[in-house]
């Protein structure tokens, strides 16, 4: 039986860390001169009071949270951050209706970066600065920063920990949970305050610094800028974020290893680490070559390739250049990486690089089962084996992905959106990249989309931010079963 008084007091109580959040960028937006806060403070004011109302009303609810529970309050949580994160947008004007406000808040808390603006730099600074901070709050997780707090109100965090963040549930840093959850943040600031401060270096203002920062860090993509990093005509700030973007897309876990625990065997002699830079050196190899033949000077093919294999690849989507012009087999090649995605336990969507290294390893192991019909294989991820109910979980988790990109390009063409721009508008949306190809390129908007198509692609946003299961179970009747 699920407790609701329980599953809206803990709500109530991220709500609250929101409305902070809030308070903190309107304060923020008033030191950057904006004159335009009239829509912080009335989102805040909101938020405080719902926040405030739940954890008040149902303050004499149990404290414990089970497995379904858990489940139940992730998603609870992230419609409510995308909703109350919607209304700074609603409230300002800028945006055209709810629709918009709260595909621009889901699309920044799932760190996809798809953008329905027409005019970035029209926005009032305050509300850009909302937009970022919307990419670095879910970054990491929402419901991570939450299980470091959980205890202080009397409950436990690690069904939530099991629920949200799927990279790191196998691999704790501490032997309690919310420790583990700490040490992820820790070094998530540090990182996000090393980039600003190499971002200022390089030019940057505070304000743009800080909303770069919290993009890249989070791998969302969001600028300040209608030409995203392009617009800064800077090889210095491209090769600071490169370097940031290509950190945000590896696993946190192993940053933790080597940095702190100073293990750089456990970061280099990962089997997912090497795979991911081999796919980011191949994938830059690749293109700069077709470029440079399609008369790109060499160094400048190399430069372009290098930025849009990794934006895309970490699925952080800024852009230096529009790859809509490049050959078709440069388009195809991103399109491909942005089903790869980072390591798990990054910031980054996609299907994660061990999954794919797995999945190699499983079809070898079919061709090996095939001329050899009595022998025994396991497949093994940095030497340790593979559990067969891992590999048929993971299976599933890929039958699933390309099922729902599916019936979310059935969807959109059913809406009248053309196949191309369908097709990778859902592949962005899902492993939250951001920039397509067609009429959602890394020059384009999703502002043209019909409203109901905003909502499909909101749905698929969300299902890939929390690795489809997540959402999807609670349509099962199992979930719902006593």
């Amino acid at each position: 039986m699920i407790r609701w008084q329980n599953l809206l007091r803990i709500v109530g109580f991220f709500v609250l860390a929101l409305t902070g959040t809030l308070a903190l960028t309107t304060v923020c937006a008033l030191l950057l001169g904006t004159s335009e806060i009239a829509p912080l403070v009335s989102a805040t004011i909101t938020a405080g009071v719902l926040g405030g109302f739940l954890v008040l009303a149902f303050r004499s609810a149990p404290r414990e949270v089970s497995h379904r529970e858990g489940i139940l309050l992730v998603l609870i949580t992230w419609g409510a951050f995308s909703v109350l994160g919607a209304l700074p947008f609603y409230f300002s004007g800028h945006f055209n209706g709810f629709t918009d406000s709260f595909f621009e808040s889901i699309s920044g808390f799932t760190t996809t970066g798809a953008t329905i603006l027409e005019d970035i730099e029209a926005v009032p600074r305050g509300l850009l600065l909302w937009r970022a901070l919307t990419h670095w709050i879910g970054g990491m997780g929402i419901i991570l920063l939450g299980i470091a707090i959980l205890p202080l109100i009397g409950t436990g965090g690690m069904e939530l920990y099991r629920s949200e963040f799927s990279g790191a549930k196998s691999e704790k840093l501490a032997p309690r949970v919310a420790e583990t959850a700490m040490a992820l943040w820790k070094l998530y600031v540090a990182f996000t305050l090393a980039e600003f401060v190499a971002l200022r270096w390089a030019g940057m203002d505070n304000f743009e610094a800080a909303c770069h920062a919290f993009s890249t860090m989070a791998t969302g993509g969001f600028s300040t800028r209608n030409a995203s990093i392009e617009a800064f005509a800077s090889p210095t700030i491209e090769a600071i974020i490169i370097f940031f973007m290509l950190i945000a897309g590896a696993s946190f876990t192993r940053h933790y290893r080597l940095l702190v625990e100073r293990q750089p065997r456990a970061f280099f002699g990962d089997q997912e680490i090497q795979f991911y830079f081999a796919l980011l050196a191949g994938g830059t190899l690749a293109i700069a070559t077709v470029l440079a033949f399609n008369s790109h000077e060499p160094l400048e093919a190399g430069r372009e390739a290098l930025f849009q294999v990794v934006s895309i690849m970490t699925t952080t989507g800024f852009s230096t250049a529009n790859f809509e012009l490049w050959s078709p087999f440069a388009q195809l090649l991103l399109l491909a990486l942005m089903f790869v995605g980072g390591c798990t336990g990054s910031t980054a969507g996609g299907l994660k690089v061990a999954r794919l290294f797995l999945l190699f390893r499983v079809v070898a192991r079919e061709f090996r089962r095939m001329v050899e019909r009595r022998g025994v294989f396991v497949v093994r991820l940095n030497q340790e084996a593979v559990s067969e109910n891992a590999i048929q979980s993971l299976l599933n988790l890929v039958y699933i992905a390309f099922l729902i990109n599916f019936a979310g390009c059935m969807a959109l063409t059913a809406l009248g959106v053309d196949v191309l721009t369908a097709i990778s508008a859902v592949a962005a949306s899902m492993f939250n990249i951001g920039p397509g190809l067609g009429g959602v390129g890394p020059a384009e908007n999703y502002a043209h989309m019909p409203v109901l198509a905003k909502w499909v692609l909101s749905f698929c946003m969300l299902a890939g931010r929390l690795e489809f299961y997540t959402v999807l179970i609670i349509f099962t009747r199992a979930f719902w079963r006593k």
